[in-house]
């Protein structure tokens, strides 16, 4: 899924825009969130013993998949190809650096409070996540600007 998500990525980025692909990418993800989070509110067990009801499990395999393919084909491209052509040319080498680091800091914190989520609320933890997907709608049709055939003298 994320090697499909990227190659569409590829063939649509310059053809769409950034902006359409990080919105179209933000709306699958918070559905796919979304359903998954209603998926594992069906959950029993705890622990190492955790299932799920057939149709439910089916579905949370689903949209777990549907999440990778939608953030390959928006966030997981779009974000490095902004970042290289957003900011002017006198900044853009340190501000690439600091975004960078906030991307993989953003990343580690997701990775190091899953667990502890998972096992407060598996459900709970996947509506925090589709929280957040929904807020980057209204963030990307604000503050993220289209670059899309612009020149990089143009940025800023």
């Amino acid at each position: 899924m994320n090697i499909i998500g990227t190659v569409i990525a590829m063939i649509f980025v310059d053809r769409l825009g950034r902006k359409p692909l990080a919105l179209i990418g933000s709306v699958g993800m918070a559905l796919s969130l979304g359903t998954a989070a209603w998926a594992f509110s069906f959950k029993t067990g705890t622990g190492d013993d955790i299932s799920l009801p057939h149709a439910q499990g089916i579905t949370a395999l689903v949209a777990a998949n549907l999440f990778v393919l939608f953030f390959a084909l928006s966030w997981g491209v779009v974000v490095w190809v902004l970042l290289g052509e957003m900011f002017p040319g006198r900044i853009r080498a340190a501000a690439l650096g600091v975004a960078a680091a906030a991307q993989w800091i953003a990343n580690w914190v997701i990775t190091v409070t899953f667990p502890s989520l998972s096992d407060w609320n598996l459900s709970g933890a996947y509506m925090i996540y589709t929280f957040f997907a929904l807020l980057s709608i209204p963030f990307i049709l604000k503050w993220v600007p289209e670059t899309k055939g612009k020149a990089l003298e143009e940025m800023g």
